[in-house]
């Protein structure tokens, strides 16, 4: 069974940039065919994909936030990585990682920006 687990700061100033990692056990960010993916939930709202990364190293981004975002990964510690630039009090939300299809999620992070 794959698991992942988030991991980075809570709060973020304001114009800064979020970092966030992603830690994957029980499978291989280089061979299995899956889609490693960030998510977010803003309070109130609904779920939003912001990007993914596949087993060869490929990235996709949504296009709304493709100016903004990076997502890169660590092969040596089967970590993916997720960074939004220029960050406002509107990015504050429950950041995800995911490998889809198969729907396997982390618990999720609350990101707080501070303005």
């Amino acid at each position: 069974q794959v698991q992942l687990q988030e991991s980075g700061p809570g709060l973020v100033k304001a114009s800064q940039t979020l970092s966030l990692t992603c830690t994957v056990s029980g499978g291989s960010i280089t061979t299995d065919y899956y889609y490693w993916s960030w998510i977010r939930q803003p309070p109130g709202k609904g779920l939003e994909w912001m990007g993914a990364i596949n087993y060869s190293g490929t990235t996709y981004y949504s296009p709304s936030l493709k100016r903004r975002t990076s997502i890169s990964r660590d092969t040596s510690k089967n970590q993916f990585t997720l960074q939004l630039n220029s960050v406002t009090p509107e990015d504050t939300a429950v950041y995800y990682c995911a490998a889809f299809p198969r729907d396997y999620w982390g618990q999720g992070t609350q990101v707080t920006v501070s303005s």
